[in-house]
């Protein structure tokens, strides 16, 4: 059983390399396009929504980050708990009454998460196209390994989930940013899409691993296994 699992993973790692080495466009196109619009798209949507930004900055404390790092007055496990929720750069909009209408900040983990999203989205873009050049079965299963990608890609841009804390005047930690354009709801309705967001985000990220698995273990089989669309033209 372990020996069929560790072959399992080798076929589809193999398969996954092949793939990302024979369309590195690909890959590189959609990891660099789900990457922006997961850090772009929320201050549009807020901007569009609810009131424009006027104000965007990196964090000027990073530059003091070398220095942290290299304290020895600081814990390693305080250190390791601190640069998750670092805050890299941030969007904000001021409010006409004074204070903040609204801010959206990407911190350190969260610029993981998204990373970690394009490139899985970027790998199973690059096996799909690798499949379905390479003349491998595909038919109604193809589509709809295509269109899965396609939702879930949009599903994680449309920002099923910001990172806690990274939303001011949203009145809750973690939302979709889609919610955080509407003002007005009740926290009953704010803690609903944010137990919501976390699910969604889990269901994203599990699914599109499977797809990556699946596509690879496929593209990763001996020539044998892969059956062509057509049979093969005979020469008269």
């Amino acid at each position: 059983m372990v020996r069929r699992l560790v072959g399992a993973l080798a076929r589809a790692a193999r398969g996954v390399g092949a793939a990302v080495r024979a369309r590195p466009g690909v890959f590189l196109a959609v990891t660099a396009g789900v990457l922006g619009l997961n850090t772009f798209l929320p201050p549009v949507v807020l901007s569009l929504a609810r009131k424009p930004w006027d104000y965007f900055t990196f964090n000027p404390w990073l530059k003091k980050l070398p220095e942290y790092l290299a304290s020895g007055d600081v814990s390693l496990r305080r250190k390791l708990e601190f640069l998750p929720n670092l805050a890299l750069f941030w969007f904000s909009a001021d409010s006409p009454y004074g204070g903040v209408e609204w801010g959206f900040a990407v911190l350190l983990g969260d610029l993981a998460r998204f990373v970690l999203m394009s490139i899985m989205f970027g790998t199973y873009f690059a096996l799909w196209v690798h499949r379905r050049d390479g003349r491998l079965e595909v038919g109604w299963r193809a589509r709809r390994g295509r269109h899965g990608g396609v939702a879930g890609a949009l599903a994680s841009t449309l920002g099923l989930s910001t990172g806690p804390c990274t939303v001011t005047g949203c009145g809750a930690p973690v939302i979709p940013v889609l919610g955080l354009a509407f003002v007005g709801l009740s926290s009953g309705t704010l803690a609903v899409l944010a137990n919501l967001s976390r699910v969604a985000t889990t269901v994203v990220l599990v699914a599109v691993t499977l797809g990556v698995a699946y596509f690879g273990w496929v593209v990763g089989g001996d020539p044998g296994e892969q059956r062509p669309l057509a049979p093969p033209v005979r020469a008269p």
